[in-house]
């Protein structure tokens, strides 16, 4: 299933994607509206496909007559990866780490599809990081690698904007990574039954103004989902509707030669096979 969560007329509301590629669901207000994406990834699979089966009987949405939101609006937690594709370190003259490099991102920096990133009054080095994402939908610590990717409920796409020289100011990643309006996220969350195992072999490519800046694979991944699950759950209580933002491929824009960062007229296009395209304009902070 490939849910989409929207606003309409002031009213949240919840779709599925059919096999025709059209969209099918209801907003709060109407007679069996299930709830959010956000609660019922908390409630688990079984809530999830039920939901599915109310929604695809539910009203056509045109996902052009919406605004789109965030797949989850509200995560538990929100997990970034830094360093996490072999071609990235190589670009940035470091070796594999040996260890998941781990910041965090407040709900606060979330945006849809479609809607703009944020470039903000105090800086103009925002640059762009095409990612995969994995929502959890159970928790739980010391978590068997084995078991680690039955914790997921769906994929997603996310643009990880950051804001480059806030991110090296200090050794501490996280102000840099998590400016308002400045984390795009999905458009959809997709079921793990619609991707290979852990989203693995997945082409992940990265758009500006139709220029390919960024071209790699999920099997590029030094820890993959699987192992970020098992790892982060022997510090962390992982918790359903945790975020696990996955890290980025080579060709950032920060090591262009001149720097390539994002300003305002610009549009960012995220794509990775199977999950969906991820589009975002760019704008100044008013």
């Amino acid at each position: 299933m490939r849910f989409l969560s929207f606003k309409k007329d002031g009213k949240q509301g919840l779709a599925v994607k059919g096999q025709n590629g059209t969209f099918a669901g209801l907003v709060e207000t109407d007679a069996g509206y299930p709830g959010s994406l956000d609660s019922l990834v908390r409630q688990g699979s079984a809530a999830l496909a039920k939901a599915g089966d109310i929604l695809a009987k539910g009203n056509a949405v045109d996902i052009d007559q919406v605004e789109v939101l965030p797949p989850l609006s509200n995560p538990t937690k929100i997990f970034c990866l830094g360093l996490n594709y072999k071609d990235h370190a190589k670009e940035a003259g470091l070796d594999l780490p040996d260890y998941p490099t781990i910041f965090t991102r407040f709900n606060t920096s979330l945006i849809g599809h479609k809607a703009n990133i944020v470039r903000p009054r105090i800086s103009h080095q925002l640059d762009y990081e095409g990612e995969l994402v994995a929502v959890l939908g159970k928790g739980g610590r010391h978590i068997p690698l084995a078991d680690a990717l039955d914790y997921v409920a769906g994929y997603s796409v996310f643009n990880d904007g950051s804001v480059r020289d806030y991110q090296i100011r200090t050794s501490q990643w996280t102000v840099g990574k998590t400016f308002d309006g400045t984390g795009a996220f999905g458009p959809e969350l997709v079921t793990p039954d619609e991707v290979p195992p852990g989203a693995s072999g997945l082409k992940i490519e990265t758009r500006l103004n139709g220029q390919v800046v960024q071209s790699s694979n999920t099997d590029q991944l030094i820890f993959d989902v699987a192992n970020v699950i098992h790892l982060m759950s022997q510090a962390i209580t992982l918790e359903a509707g945790d975020v696990l933002v996955m890290g980025t491929p080579s060709g950032v824009g920060h090591f262009h030669k001149p720097p390539l960062y994002m300003k305002p007229g610009d549009i960012c296009e995220v794509e990775i096979e199977g999950l969906g395209l991820l589009s975002n304009g760019i704008e100044d902070e008013e």
